[in-house]
């Protein structure tokens, strides 16, 4: 029998939902959410997972709707010192891994300022959660030597449209894009212009490991806006994913859902 603690009185928890799918959470995810006092999601975390919370929890959504906050990030940090200072078991619940594109970096230093005891609980990054999905290695040793983790979504004051390096792209290396925004057609164009091959595998994820995920499968000079799905969205630039592939594990998955039911 495993040992997990209980979320303890006055402790914080950065806690990695992953990316939808409640069958993968850690275990000490789970436990955690089952003994916390308070939670903070962001919009993202599924109501799959929340259902998981304890029914004595107090659950304050603390996300985005369409890009705009309901709260600042300031905000957002007064409600974990008001809670955790109360003697209050607090969960800030990110989808995927807190520590990828989550903002924990500003959370965390609010809560070493202030004192705040906290734990940071790894989650499974969309990147790879999809990677699994489609059948598709993200590091294949005679292809792809280099992986790379970036996103589309800056910091206010800091605008780009994709990820920016220096020089060429890298050879041998998949890409993997977080937020990647609406406007595919751009995004595909710069990319190609920082020496990405026109024909290069690209494949839009929408609403990952969920029952309305929708992969779409193209080459960067044939993505477009229209083809992919609603957000969230990740898009995986490199590994050559197949649309036979793709279609029988969708139908592999309606299959076991039908005989779940």
């Amino acid at each position: 029998m495993i040992s997990i603690p209980d979320a303890a009185a006055g402790h914080v928890y950065l806690v990695g939902a992953g990316p939808g799918d409640p069958a993968l959470l850690t275990l000490r995810a789970a436990h955690l959410l089952k003994t916390a006092d308070v939670i903070l999601p962001d919009d993202l975390v599924s109501d799959e997972i929340l259902s998981l919370a304890s029914p004595t929890a107090n659950i304050i959504s603390v996300g985005k709707r369409c890009g705009q906050p309901r709260i600042t990030q300031a905000g957002i940090h007064e409600l974990l010192l008001e809670h955790a200072s109360a003697g209050s078991s607090v969960i800030r619940l990110k989808s995927g891994d807190p520590l990828i594109f989550g903002r924990a970096g500003e959370e965390i230093a609010f809560l070493r300022e202030h004192r705040i005891p906290f734990e940071i609980v790894s989650g499974i990054t969309t990147a790879f959660a999809v990677a699994a999905s489609l059948e598709a290695t993200l590091t294949d040793r005679t292809r792809a030597s280099k992986l790379i983790l970036a996103t589309a979504h800056h910091a206010a004051g800091k605008v780009a449209l994709t990820p920016s390096w220096s020089g060429a792209f890298p050879e041998e290396a998949t890409l993997v894009i977080y937020m990647p925004g609406r406007d595919f057609e751009a995004l595909a164009a710069d990319l190609i212009a920082s020496g990405i091959a026109p024909g290069t595998p690209a494949t839009a994820v929408s609403r990952a490991s969920t029952s309305e995920e929708q992969v779409h499968v193209a080459t960067l000079e044939t993505l477009r806006s229209s083809d992919v799905g609603p957000a969230p969205v990740i898009l995986l630039v490199g590994p050559d994913v197949d649309k036979d592939a793709v279609r029988a594990i969708a139908e592999r998955r309606a299959n076991l859902a039908a005989m779940a039911d």
